[in-house]
């Protein structure tokens, strides 16, 4: 073979691999066989698999709206992102009592406000930020103390000029979900 020329592989029958044109399509197999089973062990870890051996249910009674709120249906939205976020999320069955639950949420909307955020330089308000505070209380039905008893807030602005009610309701919606997303956060830090 000439100097600098090119060695090419090949079999007497020509359909042969070379022996590392092999060895790399091991290793990308390999490479792709272990991503696979990574990724899928992390996104089905999202899904409740961190959740406690013996944990299969909980119970959320009504979120009593304590507030001064004006939003008729505070309490119904709250308590739809809760059973959302835990049992159509997670593994999680929803249970219809305290005495066939393995964890229990539970809690109240304390407070609701909804106020100038922004001011225009002519002194007119252009948004207004919507704030509700939660108290909730999560523990397994196994253990004497709760894993947690706190208060969670959310809050999200709207333009009062535009669609003032529709943009309220809507603001008190995206408050809500960030008190949701809070609650599910602590919880499963614990899972």
């Amino acid at each position: 073979m000439r100097a600098g020329a090119p060695r090419v592989f090949a079999s007497a029958a020509g359909s042969s691999s070379p022996p590392w044109h092999r060895a790399s399509r091991i290793l990308g197999v390999l490479i792709l066989s272990v991503t696979l089973f990574f990724g899928g062990c992390f996104s089905y870890s999202f899904t409740g698999t961190s959740i406690p051996e013996g944990v299969n249910t909980i119970y959320i009674p009504f979120f009593a709206d304590q507030s001064t709120s004006g939003i008729a249906d505070l309490s119904d939205q709250l308590n739809r992102f809760l059973v959302n976020r835990f049992v159509n999320q997670t593994r999680l069955q929803l249970a219809n009592s305290r005495g066939e639950a393995d964890a229990i949420l539970e809690g109240q909307i304390t407070s609701y406000s909804n106020r100038p955020f922004s001011v225009t330089s002519d002194e007119e308000t252009d948004q207004n930020q919507v704030t509700i505070s939660v108290r909730a209380t999560y523990q397994y039905t196994s253990e004497d103390q709760p894993e947690w008893n706190q208060q969670f807030s959310g809050s999200s602005t709207y333009d009062p000029n535009e669609n003032p009610i529709e943009g309220e309701q809507t603001a008190a919606a995206e408050a809500l979900e960030q008190v949701v997303n809070n609650m599910f956060n602590d919880a499963v830090s614990d899972w």
